[in-house]
């Protein structure tokens, strides 16, 4: 078999072109692929969910890569172990409930099963507004306005793509970009006490884990937050290397919105 670089490339480009014109109307549209959103994608496609992952960085997966404090390992709870038993990660027990994982095997695991449920990642796709419509007088997320993360990077003055989503997931971590897209440019109220974006709090890990998962829901209509960006839009503690509210996170927003889609 002799090689031909112009049929690698054109494979490429059409088996990209075919991806990416399937997923610009979906169902749910998940933005930032940490942890929390992985797991939601990953139940998401098993729920039979058409949804799509947009990642503005290289390598999906986060935070966890790095584990605490560059030593590559991350604690779950016992109350999520049910989640990364379905998903495949191994956990080791260190008593009391504690759990830990390699994030290194925990990451690329989530990220593997996310796609193998069927939903897809786009790597070093940043969005930088969203749609919006108005329903029966009210306006709503409606999908999201994309470009490539090189284009935003190099502050290149290049008009970017719109896509179609039933609803959409912020789960962008610390930043909570959506959140902060919505209140900025449609000038709108988040369902948060202050209306806003409260802020994270410094660490705690026992109220920041209960607090990611209590607050995984509707911020606005059309938008939801999961993970650190629930902390984030809704004022609560930071956690640290424990992921066991993360995965909860993931799978609630999931099982609500797969709810939601049904009805």
């Amino acid at each position: 078999m002799v090689l031909d670089d112009v049929v690698i490339s054109k494979s490429i480009i059409e088996a990209y072109q075919e991806k990416f014109q399937a997923h610009l109307d979906v169902e749910v549209a998940l933005v930032g692929a940490g942890p929390t959103n992985m797991v939601a994608g990953y139940y998401l496609g098993k729920a039979g969910v058409k949804a799509a992952v947009f990642e503005s960085k290289l390598a999906p997966g986060g935070g966890m890569w790095g584990g605490g404090m560059m030593f590559n390992e991350v604690v779950i709870q016992e109350d999520a172990l049910h989640i990364t038993e379905d998903i495949g990660i191994v956990c080791r027990s260190k008593g009391d409930g504690y759990y830990t994982m390699d994030s290194v095997e925990a990451a690329s695991t989530l990220i593997s099963s996310c796609i193998k449920a069927g939903t897809v990642i786009f790597n070093l796709v940043r969005v930088v507004d969203v749609l919006f419509r108005e329903e029966a007088g009210l306006a709503r997320v409606a999908g999201l306005v994309v470009s490539w993360s090189a284009v935003e990077k190099l502050g290149l003055h290049v008009d970017p793509l719109g896509m179609k989503a039933s609803y959409v997931v912020d789960g962008t971590g610390h930043p909570a970009d959506i959140c902060r897209i919505v209140t900025r440019k449609m000038d709108a109220k988040l369902n948060t006490r202050t209306g806003d974006v409260v802020g994270e709090m410094p660490l705690w890990a026992d109220k920041g884990e209960q607090f990611t998962v209590a607050n995984t829901g509707e911020v606005f209509p059309g938008l939801y937050v999961a993970g650190m960006a629930a902390n984030n839009a809704f004022g609560g503690p930071r956690m640290g290397p424990i992921f066991g509210g993360m995965l909860l996170s993931g799978k609630k927003v999931a099982e609500i919105l797969a709810g939601r889609l049904k009805s």
